[in-house]
């Protein structure tokens, strides 16, 4: 077991005030947002400012991943129809430029939940003119059919985690496969779409490891890719094997830039959505 967090692991969660009346616009709606069900450290930063990754298909998951707080269960929640449009219509209330969507996995689903992340992705350009949409998929069990449905729905950025290297996959993300997911973003990036990817630190890699998947993420053509310390949600999840210097990180930083990687975005609080309309500033 990991010791006492280190200072520069530790973050505010902001001010409450802003914390509530994000939330309050989010459940008038009945939306989710994946800040919330994953638990993650930077909530109170995005909310305030107001960003939001928004979580389609409800909040409970058909996969048992290790690192995961979302909810688990072989009964997700029935699709809602207007959700597309109440997560447009809450973008557009919050005024939002930059709007990121994600899901739970659906494999019960026998599109995998593309059809409702192309209809979402629709809705949002429909109702506010010239923003810009990112989606954070899972893998639709490498179906080309789903990724194709999505595909054309045209993201302006289409994310896919790799989350941890190859040796840790059985303990990190047991019904995921690798090089599966390699092959999901070689897809995006076949489509003509910026590919994005990311990965946690500190569940047990190598830097040989982390460095290795840097180098299949660049011969996959992946644009982008963040690397963040991973921090245990819950007692159920995962225990941090490691506190990564942040000195790590922005070797990891580098070396990602070496190998031609366009974006590298690595430190203790990067997270795969977090700042993501960084990434199109810097493309400008």
């Amino acid at each position: 077991m990991m010791g006492r967090l280190p200072s520069w692991a530790k973050k505010s969660l902001g001010p409450p005030s802003a914390l509530r009346a994000m939330k309050e616009v989010l459940r008038k709606r009945n939306l989710h947002t994946v800040c919330e069900s994953a638990r993650c450290p930077n909530i109170g930063e995005c909310f305030s400012k107001p960003t939001a990754t928004f979580m389609i298909l409800g909040d409970v998951c058909t996969r048992t991943c290790g690192f995961c707080s979302i909810d688990k269960g072989l009964r997700p929640l029935r699709v809602d129809p207007d959700e597309p449009a109440n997560i447009a219509v809450t973008a557009k209330e919050l005024g939002l430029r930059h709007v990121v969507i994600t899901s739970v996995t659906r494999d019960d689903l026998e599109d995998n939940g593309a059809g409702q992340f192309a209809l979402t992705i629709k809705a949002i350009r429909d109702t506010i003119s010239g923003i810009l949409v990112e989606v954070l998929t899972p893998d639709f069990n490498g179906d080309e059919r789903s990724l194709k449905t999505v595909f054309d729905a045209h993201p302006d950025i289409f994310n896919h985690n790799l989350e941890t290297v190859p040796s840790l996959y059985s303990m990190v993300r047991p019904q995921a496969d690798y090089r599966r997911s390699l092959g999901v973003l070689k897809m995006a990036k076949s489509a003509g779409i910026l590919a994005k990817s990311g990965i946690m630190a500190g569940l047990g890699e190598t830097k040989d490891e982390v460095k290795a998947v840097l180098r299949d993420l660049f011969d996959a053509g992946c644009d982008a890719v963040t690397i963040g310390q991973y921090l245990r949600p819950t007692r159920n999840n995962l225990e941090v094997r490691e506190y990564v210097d942040p000195e790590v990180f922005l070797e990891y930083e580098a070396y990602g830039k070496e190998l031609g990687i366009k974006y590298v975005y690595s430190g203790p609080f990067v997270r795969s959505s977090y700042n993501a309309d960084k990434l199109i500033k810097d493309r400008k």
